[in-house]
């Protein structure tokens, strides 16, 4: 049985950036792959390292996943909006995928969302990740046009979706 918990700061840090730099490295071999074109992705951890409050409770969260003591997946919300969150950095180890960790752990995201009494909370997920947009769409998501409080830099949206919760 896996546990999913908030992240406990400052003594989760270590893992937490070992999980996003995996997840951000495994996206861009795959964007590179697809499209072509590689995104600074040791700059973009240590950006949301350096505000990992924007992950805390009460408008955030930043969850954890794990095998006995071991952090095999993570997965993120964060306000980008008076009434709306957003969800970042979902990823499950390979070797722990198809034990619905993920779907466990975007359903804990969207009830912290409700309780933080958000109306709706949206996503961008690169549009080579089939697996995580069928979970998605499974869990009542659907695609939006791009929306500005993305992190994806504008040139690079059109290899995106954007995609949106109503929580109301």
């Amino acid at each position: 049985m896996h546990e999913i918990r908030q992240a406990d700061l400052p003594g989760d840090r270590e893992a937490v950036e070992r999980l996003w730099l995996a997840y951000l490295a495994w996206g861009n071999d795959a964007m590179e792959a697809a499209h072509g074109f590689r995104l600074p992705v040791e700059e973009t951890v240590e950006r949301d390292i350096a505000s990992i409050e924007k992950f805390q409770p009460p408008r955030g969260r930043l969850l954890l996943a794990l095998k006995k003591d071991d952090a095999i997946a993570t997965a993120a919300l964060q306000r980008i909006g008076p009434d709306t969150a957003e969800i970042k950095r979902m990823f499950v180890v390979p070797s722990a995928r198809r034990a619905g960790l993920g779907r466990a752990m975007l359903e804990h995201l969207v009830a912290a969302a409700r309780t933080a009494g958000y109306q709706r909370v949206r996503l961008d997920t690169p549009d080579f990740m089939t697996a995580a947009h069928a979970l998605y769409r499974s869990s009542g998501f659907a695609e939006i046009p791009q929306y500005e409080e993305s992190e994806i830099p504008p040139r690079y949206r059109a290899y995106w979706l954007f995609m949106e919760l109503p929580l109301r």
